[in-house]
């Protein structure tokens, strides 16, 4: 698991309290990725199978106000400075303006944003951004209908695409669009889905697909990588990598045809970034993962619904960044797939 990311400072327990949300090889998590449900109304191919999976029950579900506390503690007490909801599909969340708009008036107020595939997004963009949402990153893979409808197992790529231009006219901006391309199905569109993209004013980035499949089917060798994407793109524009620093960001950006727009590329297989990751998840029952593709999580929902007081949720969210691993280990051959699917995770 070494292998898949550069070396790194070893932090101790003495200096945890003080660093935030540190682990024990140098990193501080300062992004939070908040699930709010598990459900979602598409069944994307390299997520769920057609018939969707068992969801998970209610009563384990963190309510608004569960959720709005975590993140409090984690903006207030452990230096979170941005705040990412998503799912499943987090638009499905009833909830969802009043819990941003409860992040929204925090102090520091972080970064808000919302990882969807916005099928909802005609009908909530203004209330959103009426109530402190960011920006968007919306899922889409394909801009023609009958490969997006093979993706997605839905013909609804017009709702897709008019929720974007809604986002982009409530002043949710920038849209950025994440795509994964999959091979003999959609590896032949990055060009096109790039062009539609520049003429939109949309942020593209393609992601490498990664093992987080509910049917455990993923192969490495049947993943689009990133220097087939680069290839793809390079046979109709010009890249020139982008000049600003990397810093902890998963995508590499590149200028497109001199800029100023840029196109990005997140090679979470075989370009690991776990070195600079600032990352951490909560579950939308109420569990910290310090890994997207870690084994194990910690459970926070059981001492809040307990009566446990701010500083020892805290407490037990900083013990719980101590076990992060120094990589994801996907390259290594002991890898084994997290038991949760993507859209049990968040994104």
């Amino acid at each position: 698991m070494v292998g898949d990311m550069p070396s790194v400072t070893p932090v101790t327990a003495a200096t945890q309290a003080s660093a935030g949300l540190a682990d024990r090889h140098g990193r501080v998590a300062t992004d939070l990725r908040v699930s709010l449900t598990d459900r979602c109304n598409l069944r994307c191919s390299y997520c769920m199978p057609a018939e969707g999976l068992d969801w998970m029950p209610t009563a384990e579900v963190l309510t608004d106000d569960e959720v709005v506390r975590l993140v409090r503690i984690g903006v207030e007490s452990l230096g979170i400075t941005e705040v990412r909801f998503t799912g499943g599909e987090p638009l499905l969340r009833r909830g969802l303006p009043a819990i941003i708009d409860a992040v929204a008036g925090l102090d520091p107020r972080p970064e808000i944003s919302l990882t969807t595939n916005a099928l909802g997004l005609t009908r909530t963009a203004e209330a959103l951004a009426a109530a402190g949402l960011d920006r968007v990153n919306v899922s889409l893979d394909t801009i023609r209908p009958e490969t997006f409808a093979r993706i997605t197992r839905r013909d609804r790529l017009h709702d897709v695409l008019d929720g974007m231009a809604a986002a982009q006219a409530a002043g949710i901006t920038p849209v950025k669009v994440n795509a994964v391309l999959l091979r003999g199905v959609n590896d032949d569109q990055a060009p096109e889905l790039l062009e539609y993209c520049l003429a939109h004013g949309y942020q593209l980035r393609f992601i490498e697909q990664m093992p987080l499949d509910a049917q455990h089917d993923w192969h490495r060798g049947e993943m689009v990588t990133a220097e087939e994407i680069f290839a793809a793109l390079e046979s109709a524009f010009v890249l020139t990598a982008a000049e600003e620093p990397r810093g902890s960001a998963p995508a590499e950006r590149f200028l497109v045809d001199g800029g100023p727009a840029t196109v990005g590329v997140i090679a979470s297989v075989t370009r690991p970034f776990c070195g600079a990751c600032d990352r951490v998840r909560l579950t939308a029952d109420g569990q910290v993962r310090n890994c997207l593709f870690a084994r194990e999580e910690s459970d926070l929902r059981t001492a809040l619904r307990a009566g446990a007081d701010d500083g020892e949720i805290a407490e037990r969210w900083r013990a719980a960044m101590m076990t992060k691993l120094p990589g994801h280990g996907i390259n290594d051959p002991s890898f084994l797939q997290p038991a949760r699917p993507m859209s049990a995770i968040g994104g």
